[in-house]
């Protein structure tokens, strides 16, 4: 059973070999995750004993769990902020920005026209303006996260929870895709 990882308990980040930081490398994390995957993969233990697979069973349970969360960057910023004992309180804290609120009301209702009309050319530049904003809220997080100077866990978590109302309105736009394609 040597060829598992050492320590089922270190972190994320401390199992694919990576610094614990919201900006990372796509590419290492790819290559790191499979090479664990090539690891700790069950078939490899299949003539184990059915203790040895099961605790493969569970490294590439957690390996696949550590991937899902590292490589989506508001699940990586949440996770991070986890580590350091944040809760980002998406569940229960809803309070906002006014004007982010109202510009939550206007992609809203600009995605419902473009549906209405189906006008597949106007979600697709609210997407891309979406995906803009986007980015511009990932480059905010590192700089909470990351950056010594600027370190904020309280407002990287208020910017994570708009990046969750951000990700349901581009779920919002893919719906609106699917119907007008309908």
């Amino acid at each position: 059973m040597s060829a598992l990882p050492p320590d089922f308990a270190q972190d994320f980040f401390g199992l694919f070999g990576l610094p614990a930081r919201f900006q990372l490398d796509g590419a290492q994390l790819d290559a790191q995750y499979r090479a664990l995957q090539a690891q700790v993969h069950p078939d490899k233990f299949s003539h184990l004993s059915e203790t040895e697979r099961r605790l493969a069973m569970q490294w590439a349970t957690r390996v696949n769990e550590a991937y899902q969360t590292l490589r989506k960057p508001i699940s990586r910023a949440r996770y991070l902020l986890a580590l350091r004992g944040v809760d980002t309180q998406e569940e229960t804290n809803t309070a906002m920005p006014v004007d982010f609120l109202m510009a939550q009301m206007e992609w809203r209702e600009a995605v419902e026209e473009a549906k209405q009309a189906a006008d597949a050319d106007a979600l697709a530049e609210l997407e891309r303006r979406l995906q803009h904003e986007m980015r511009d809220f990932h480059q905010q997080l590192a700089l909470q996260l990351d950056d010594e100077n600027h370190y904020n866990p309280a407002a990287a978590a208020g910017t994570v929870r708009k990046l969750r109302f951000m990700e349901k309105l581009a779920e919002e736009i893919a719906s609106a895709f699917d119907e007008i394609d309908t």
